[in-house]
């Protein structure tokens, strides 16, 4: 029970200063530490980003920095889109979620660090 939280609480804080949490810190450690699957480890973390996900928004909209015209249809464009590839997770193996969230984050990671 305590390392669920030590995570969720690691997630909260790379999710409040950097925006993500769900997909880069709890997926591998889900994983890696607690040894769900692949499918399993992107399905609890999604149900987990939305609490954090919640509270780091209300706080940032209460600081005024939330841009609602981007945030809304953002959202509801993430959201529809997420729906339909929530299904679509159970079709692919493990083993290749894994490849392809690893190649998402190794090619986002070479962006940030190397374009303005």
């Amino acid at each position: 029970m305590l390392l669920p939280i030590l995570i969720g609480a690691l997630s909260g804080v790379v999710a409040a200063l950097c925006g993500v949490g769900g997909g880069v810190i709890m997926v591998p450690l889900f994983v890696g530490v607690l040894g769900l699957s692949q499918k399993q480890a992107v399905a609890t973390s999604l149900a987990a980003i939305v609490l954090t996900s919640v509270a780091a928004s209300a706080k940032n909209a209460g600081n005024d920095l939330v841009d609602w015209k981007v945030a809304i249809p953002a959202g509801v464009a993430g959201s529809v889109i997420a729906w339909f590839s929530a299904g679509a997770l159970q079709h692919f193996q493990n083993r290749t979620l894994t490849l392809i969230f690893a190649s998402v984050m190794i090619i986002v990671g070479i962006r940030m660090l190397f374009v303005k």
